[in-house]
């Protein structure tokens, strides 16, 4: 049954257990559910493993620290030593955070990374030559792990994470075994599910992050449409670990459409970052609260069962606990300013990236071809309380003798009405930002269409530019705001 949530998550390392000092104080242990107590979130994820143990004290698994003493670096001693001055005085670290999210009245789901496995035999392990999955020692060690999870704590639900690989764990398995062993996959599925649902007591909810296309999960064994015919999961969580930069437009609707069929959720994404480090001066930013707002939107156009973030701007301030009041409110979306902008393609998930329009290479002048980018905004253009749309775009090696023809789902942009700014102050030569007031030519709601031409390059100038970034401004007011030349 589909259960609307807003949801967030916390790694339990970076803004934890890698960050207090030891030992614990009862206060210091409370501080991930107590940071967003008192806001929207009702549902509080907990990521209690990484690829190398678990960050509680499991009778079953290789708990987070064990096999690292003497301790090298200063997060990996914090991590094991706060863990033990809680359980030195009788208290279980994960048993306080689940107990604190009841008290807040917070659902508590505990998430395990699946291509992870510390303390496992090393001939199991993908990195050392093993296969993963298709070892049934690894298959039950797993199950094993989410059977103690559903079973010995009180959580509402157990999180399958698959998305964690690549960049936050292995896979679970090799190429050459993703065809064998995608049914064995599914069957895990299965008999995880028969055990979590049929726990002593109150049944348990049960979920997976997985990738946002469907061929990228058929990619790495997940038969994620087949999870969700058969009603092998609650609910599902589209992302790519390895990028953390928000996506507005990540194309999930296929996934919400086969989850609804069976009446299973489906909570979007709200990756925490603005920008990465992937190009030159550019560092790793926080997405500003408009540019979470525009993401929220565009995923509840597509009627997804709530949203999910984390990493925000840590120790959260009141910005980040209203960003996190307004999540869980459509109205306080819908007609609030938002900052649309379009995702890069992640170098660093090479093969597992599931696609981006930018940034976009236009090598030489060709006046009859127009390259398209295409993007979704969730507002309506036509509602008066909206002051204005601007269109913003970043062209590197671009200079103002060159001529560009832009449109806008057909229509032309008047170059006349550009303004023009550098594409950054550190290397201000580099290329320009664009900037449109879109009063005449609006976008629409819902599908968008950008098309830009090279059409001529200044004589003795033959190089090429490419399209760099794209964002949508979208302003409301108090007030109607009647557009120019109207009634």
């Amino acid at each position: 049954m589909r259960k609307q949530r807003t949801i967030y998550f916390n790694d339990a390392r970076h803004y934890y257990l890698f960050v207090f000092e030891p030992p614990m104080r009862l206060e210091d242990a409370r501080v991930p559910v107590d940071e967003v107590a008192g806001t929207a979130v009702d549902t509080f994820v907990y990521g209690v493993s990484r690829a190398d143990g678990l960050f509680y004290p499991s009778r079953i698994g290789l708990m987070f620290g064990d096999d690292l003493r003497p301790f090298q670096h200063v997060h990996e001693w914090r991590a094991w030593e706060n863990m033990q001055s809680l359980i030195a005085r009788g208290l279980d670290p994960l048993t306080v955070l689940v107990d604190r999210a009841h008290e807040k009245e917070m659902d508590f789901i505990a998430s395990l990374r699946m291509g992870a496995y510390g303390g496992m035999a090393a001939e199991h392990a993908l990195h050392t030559g093993g296969r993963g999955f298709a070892h049934p020692e690894v298959r039950d060690h797993q199950r094993a792990i989410l059977e103690e999870l559903a079973t010995r704590y009180a959580v509402e639900g157990v999180e399958l994470d698959f998305a964690a690989a690549p960049g936050g764990s292995p896979f679970w398995l090799r190429k050459e075994d993703v065809s064998e062993y995608t049914p064995v996959m599914t069957e895990f599925l299965r008999e995880t599910a028969e055990i979590v649902r049929n726990r002593p007591g109150a049944p348990a909810r049960i979920g997976a992050r997985v990738y946002p296309t469907e061929e990228l999960n058929l990619k790495t064994g997940l038969d994620v449409r087949t999870w969700l015919r058969e009603g092998l999961v609650d609910f599902v969580v589209p992302m790519l670990y390895v990028d953390f930069v928000l996506d507005a437009n990540m194309p999930v609707d296929w996934l919400v459409e086969a989850a609804h069929e069976n009446d299973i959720s489906v909570y979007g994404m709200l990756q925490p970052y603005r920008s990465d480090e992937s190009r030159r001066f550019d560092t790793a930013g926080n997405a500003t609260a408009s540019m979470m707002r525009a993401a929220a939107a565009n995923f509840l156009e597509l009627d997804v069962d709530g949203l999910y973030t984390w990493f925000l701007p840590w120790p959260l301030d009141e910005s980040g606990r209203s960003l996190l009041t307004q999540l869980g409110d459509a109205d306080l979306i819908r007609e609030a300013d938002k900052h649309y902008f379009l995702r890069r393609r992640c170098d660093a998930a090479s093969e597992y990236d599931y696609g981006a329009f930018l940034p976009l290479e236009i090598a030489s002048p060709d006046p009859g071809r127009f390259h398209q980018i295409p993007f979704l905004i969730a507002d309506d253009p036509e509602n008066d309380r909206i002051r204005s749309i601007r269109l913003r775009i970043g062209v590197t090696n671009l200079v103002s003798a060159d001529r560009l023809e832009i449109r806008l789902n057909g229509a032309p942009m008047d170059s006349g009405s550009c303004r023009r700014s550098p594409i950054r102050s550190r290397d201000p030569y580099a290329g320009q930002l664009l900037e449109f007031d879109l009063e005449d030519v609006r976008p629409r709601k819902g599908g968008n269409v950008l098309e830009i031409s090279l059409q001529e390059r200044p004589p003795g100038f033959e190089g090429g530019i490419v399209v760099e970034d794209v964002d949508i401004f979208v302003e409301y007011g108090t007030f109607p705001t009647p557009r120019t030349g109207t009634d």
